[in-house]
């Protein structure tokens, strides 16, 4: 890798660090262009050269979430069930979520997902997610641990709308809600009706 190819990789860091930090801090909607810019001491040029809007950070951001979701299914053990691999795996997107992007740029990512016209990436079926999610309900389904009554795509689809639905509750109330604790309690109800 060239110095120059260093520098522009550096560069799109120092961008992504300093929007995300400022979003955090003052909330997505209250940031532009031109503070991001100011802040990460760079340019509109270095900044339209690595995103084509805010919004785009959001995207960047979800490279790490997929590759925080591979990871952590690496780390499960292999003999736990499949239940509680997926409960587990849903918890840690909670407090994942919650503590890197926070209710604000929940509700961003939410309110950019209505968007028409945008390519929506949170409910996108090739993410990592969901083939993560597809793999264990299949795994527990070839164990007997959960119904073959429906594919393991539709039950998979079925646990990524429950999570996305979680964060959204989340997102909208401002009062004390305990992600981890509500999306546990609601996979507890799912799986009770999907449990062999």
């Amino acid at each position: 890798m060239t110095s120059r190819q260093e520098k522009a990789i550096e560069t799109k860091k120092r961008i992504l660090r300093t929007a995300l930090d400022l979003f955090s801090e003052k909330g997505f909607d209250r940031v532009s262009v031109d503070e991001i810019v100011r802040e990460s001491g760079t340019s509109k040029g270095a900044f339209y050269g690595h995103f084509t809007s805010k919004y785009d950070i959001f995207l960047e951001k979800f490279k790490e979430i997929d590759q925080f979701y591979r990871d952590f299914q690496e780390s499960l053990p292999e003999s736990l069930p499949a239940e509680k691999k997926i409960r587990k795996l849903a918890i840690a997107q909670m407090e994942y979520l919650r503590d890197e992007l926070g209710r604000d740029g929940i509700r961003s990512l939410y309110a950019y997902a209505l968007t028409p016209s945008v390519d929506n990436y949170l409910s996108d079926t090739e993410r990592p997610l969901y083939a993560i999610l597809e793999q264990l309900v299949s795994e527990g389904q070839e164990k007997g641990e959960l119904t073959s009554s429906a594919s393991s795509g539709r039950l998979a689809l079925l646990l990524s709308r429950s999570m996305r639905g979680t964060l959204y509750d989340w997102a909208i109330f401002d009062g004390d809600f305990d992600l981890a604790g509500e999306i546990d309690g609601w996979l507890g109800l799912l799986f009770s009706g999907i449990r062999n």
